[in-house]
């Protein structure tokens, strides 16, 4: 999949832009480039993109303040940053605002390619994780009010027995109720259940 990602490379230095497609070319990586962030923004699909190497000073629209938007935006994506010597301050704060990684210029070609390489693993990582937290989701919503009951005293540790105490029904509805929990959720103990509660609540 992470040939399929697209590394957009964004600079207003035409030097620049060109040597980062040629680099991007020789490992075989697809790219798309853009002299500003205003023209990145206008073809952006969020859909195939992998990663950004982002010039950190550029006019109209900086580096920084594309970032600042995507974060905005809620659109998590890896930004490489590309930087001058005097912009690493920058860079560095920007690496606290959500930045993948940064580079001073001149930067050397294999460490970038093995930042770009980082970011796409990490972003398809991600994306991944997305589909199964929707997944996990999905499944959660099929259950009835009552086995949303069950389900809590479950993952909350409680014993079929203090279930049915708890809820005044009979230890028998409570194991069906156990048993369709299970089968929604499609997990096969408690400790899997228990694994997709945290992936769904953040907490046991």
């Amino acid at each position: 999949m992470m040939s399929e990602f697209i590394v957009h490379i964004i600079d207003d230095n035409d030097a620049n832009r060109e040597l980062f497609q040629d680099l991007m070319d020789s490992v075989d990586l697809p790219w798309e480039s853009h002299e500003s962030a205003l023209d990145f923004l206008d073809k952006f699909d969020v859909e195939r993109a992998g990663c950004l190497i982002l010039d950190v000073r550029m006019p109209e629209m900086s580096g920084i303040q594309l970032l600042e938007k995507l974060n905005e935006d809620g659109i998590k994506v890896p930004v490489i940053l590309a930087t001058a010597h005097g912009d690493v301050p920058l860079a560095i704060q920007a690496m606290k605002g959500g930045a993948f990684d940064f580079h001073e210029k001149p930067i050397d070609n294999q460490v970038l390619v093995e930042s770009v390489r980082r970011a796409l693993a990490h972003h398809e990582a991600g994306l991944a994780g997305a589909e199964i937290k929707a997944a996990a989701k999905a499944d959660f919503s099929t259950l009835t009010p009552r086995e949303v009951d069950v389900y809590k005293l479950v993952v909350d540790g409680a014993m079929n027995k203090q279930i049915a105490h708890e809820l005044s029904i009979s230890q028998r509805t409570v194991e069906v109720h156990r048993a369709n929990v299970m089968e929604k959720m499609h997990v096969r103990n408690l400790a899997d259940l228990i694994k997709k509660h945290i992936l769904l609540h953040g907490r046991a």
